[in-house]
């Protein structure tokens, strides 16, 4: 691993918490990436640019899926393995997968034309920004690599990363292309939103990266290679990452904005959201007529008779219904699959999303 993130200092970082080394460790890979990786000085523009970037887009969120690199190496190693530079390559992985979140919201807020993003403008929102931020997504996503390249490179599980992270890239984008030709902008069609089409799309646009990717990284990096074991892990994190999906779903048309830090634009962005298409399942013909001349409207009297709809089917207790029984049901997938992997790895995962409100 490069010295510049193991050196002296290592001592001092082994008393902080996880999250703290982890947020630590940020600036040092944004300075490599802007001032020690391309030293080329006609680059100073474009490596500032980098810079405002990496800053502006990866360190806002949650980083559940960051930490959880580490948190789930530390279930799968003994601790007099876990030496402060294993450590700390497993945070760098987990900046690794922020980054790759970072790339894709970047992109899918253009996409959407969403507006707020961690309770801040989206980046192509910004002034001077606009539609520049499509290079700049893929300036986070090539910063993912040269970070594995200058610290895992010489590593057992260099390769297993690698491949992990540019299939976990396909199947996500594969999940985005599902998505964006089930609500075509323009395009309301409401026979489009069965509930086969929405767990498809939530399985490869955010199960993978968002549950099997920081479990699977972890994996490989305690020499975990075995196939079996990670269609076991798998069939776990799949099912947590569509609870998650709905989880979100739910909070976009019943969270509150001031704790999520977005705004809900489901309804009027036309998606294939997991409360349309319950409500499809659960209304009357005449109902649906309703919805049909509704959804995907921008303006608020429409919206708030989606909303209205939605009520009247009382979908909110619907979900919490299906919480109880999403969390029982995992319960028994973690007994069944999770025979020879710590059942830690996936209940600590669960602790995090379970109930959340945001």
């Amino acid at each position: 691993m490069g010295d510049s993130i193991c050196n002296g200092t290592n001592s001092k970082k082994a008393l902080l918490s996880d999250p703290q080394q982890f947020d630590a460790q940020f600036e040092e890979l944004v300075t490599e990436l802007t001032q020690r990786d391309f030293t080329d000085p006609v680059l100073a523009d474009a490596l500032k640019r980098l810079r405002e970037v990496l800053v502006y887009n990866a360190p806002g969120g949650k980083k559940n899926r960051g930490l959880s690199v580490i948190g789930s190496l530390r279930e799968l190693i003994p601790p007099t393995q876990l030496t402060q530079d294993t450590v700390q390559r497993a945070l760098l992985v987990g900046w690794c997968i922020e980054l790759l979140q970072a790339f894709f919201l970047v992109a899918d807020d253009i996409m959407d034309s969403s507006v707020t993003r961690r309770g801040q403008p989206c980046w192509y929102k910004k002034d001077g920004i606009g539609l520049d931020a499509i290079n700049d997504s893929f300036l986070l996503e090539a910063s993912i690599y040269r970070l594995l390249r200058r610290h895992c490179r010489d590593q057992p599980y260099y390769i297993h990363l690698l491949e992990l992270f540019t299939e976990t890239t396909f199947q996500t984008e594969l999940g985005q292309a599902l998505d964006l030709m089930t609500a075509p902008p323009g395009q309301i069609d409401l026979n489009r939103f069965t509930m086969e089409r929405y767990k498809a799309i939530v399985k490869y646009k955010t199960a993978f990266y968002s549950f099997y990717l920081p479990v699977a990284a972890a994996m490989y990096m305690a020499g975990i290679k075995s196939e079996e074991e990670h269609n076991n892990a798998k069939h776990i994190l799949l099912e947590m990452g569509q609870f998650f999906q709905i989880q979100d779903d739910y909070l976009d048309c019943y969270g509150d904005p001031a704790v999520t830090g977005k705004i809900g634009t489901d309804i009027q962005d036309n998606k294939c959201s997991w409360l349309v298409v319950k409500a499809l399942e659960l209304m009357s013909p005449e109902q649906r007529a309703e919805l049909e001349t509704c959804y995907g409207r921008h303006d608020v009297a429409s919206v708030e008779k989606v909303k209205a709809l939605y009520n009247t089917l009382q979908l909110s207790a619907v979900y919490q219904q299906y919480e109880d029984e999403s969390y029982w049901r995992l319960q028994k997938l973690i007994a069944h699959y999770a025979q020879n992997l710590p059942h830690s790895v996936f209940l600590n995962f669960a602790k995090k999303i379970y109930k959340r409100n945001k």
